[in-house]
């Protein structure tokens, strides 16, 4: 397993790191704990030993997994353990939050969902234009401070929100979303992350499950799965996405005998200024491929090959931006 360094983490990180987002159930059409652990530890026997997960994920309910599954593993001090905040509930809804309150109230729930008595690198989910950056900031200093986290991380903000961020605490790390069909990054996070010394966590490696593969018209999304309102995976852009699959796994297995998966994964971290790529998984099985990823890279002429088939076969692409929650209404707001 390929390593990196973020900054106040003192145990090297690996370059893949799990994402837990599915293990939540919510929007995902639910899930199973017991697989869910078991694929933790899957994952630390592989040498992954960031796990990625937030409150938002399932309400919570990733987060107690994860700490279910570290704690029936052990050795909690090899384990880089990464969560979120700055997300308030209200009913089944997110809205934005930054306020200090918010966090300070959220870090105490994250701590004993996970079971832990410090958190290695938290971040801020979303940025939130109702608080000043500020003030974020400041809450995660102090609780740096006090020692209930150790790295400060952000996700999702812009150039101009980091600016002011570390103005007053320092960014160990920014996790902009990046895969093969959502690349806004390589233009302007990675370049400004990799000149100012911020380690990089991106998410979304495998575009919600559709460059695993295993995806194709056949395939039903159920219950609350939120692809069945992503716009990558609705008609007519659903073909199109699984045409550049289809035409990015050919050339995968012609040219290094390797699937679109290891191929989508590799990408992403052969990208300058990535420290570590997300890889979603609730199912042991999942990460069989990862051994796939390790130990080659692209060239160039792969990556113009790659950029070819993706403007072949993509005519309509569409971005994350679905994903994105709302800011709070008027009412959260003067509450807040």
């Amino acid at each position: 397993m390929e390593q990196t360094n973020i900054r106040d983490v003192p145990i090297p990180a690996s370059r893949v790191g799990l994402g837990t987002w599915a293990m939540g159930g919510y929007q995902w059409g639910g899930a199973d704990d017991d697989a869910s652990v078991r694929t933790i530890h899957a994952a630390l026997d592989l040498g992954i030993n960031l796990i990625d997960t937030a409150p938002a994920y399932g309400f919570g309910h990733s987060e107690e997994v994860v700490g279910r599954a570290i704690a029936e593993r052990g050795q909690r001090e090899r384990v880089v353990l990464a969560t979120k905040g700055g997300l308030e509930r209200r009913g089944n809804a997110l809205f934005r939050n930054g306020t200090r309150k918010q966090l300070l109230e959220e870090v105490e729930l994250s701590l004993v969902r996970l079971r832990t008595d410090y958190i290695d690198l938290y971040q801020v989910h979303w940025p939130d234009p109702q608080t000043p950056y500020e003030e974020t900031a400041q809450a995660l200093l102090d609780l740096q401070r006090q020692g209930k986290i150790r790295a400060i991380g952000v996700s999702n903000y812009s150039i101009d929100a980091m600016q002011r961020f570390r103005a007053v605490a320092p960014i160990a790390s920014a996790q902009p979303p990046l895969n093969l069909f959502e690349r806004q990054a390589e233009g302007d996070i990675l370049p400004w992350c990799r000149d100012n010394g911020v380690a990089t966590l991106t998410y979304g490696a495998l575009c919600r499950g559709l460059l695993s593969g295993a995806i194709d018209e056949t395939t039903e999304f159920k219950g609350d799965d939120l692809r069945k309102t992503d716009p990558k995976f609705q008609s007519p852009r659903f073909a199109q996405y699984l045409d550049a699959v289809r035409g990015l796994d050919r050339f995968a297995r012609g040219r290094y005998a390797r699937g679109v998966l290891a191929l989508a994964v590799r990408w992403v971290l052969d990208h300058p200024g990535v420290s570590v790529a997300l890889w979603g998984a609730r199912r042991p099985e999942e990460l069989t491929p990862i051994n796939e990823v390790m130990g080659w890279s692209l060239d160039d002429e792969a990556r113009a090959h790659i950029d070819a088939v993706l403007t072949g076969a993509v005519r309509d692409p569409v971005g994350p931006e679905f994903m994105a929650p709302p800011e709070r209404p008027p009412a959260a707001r003067s509450a807040a």
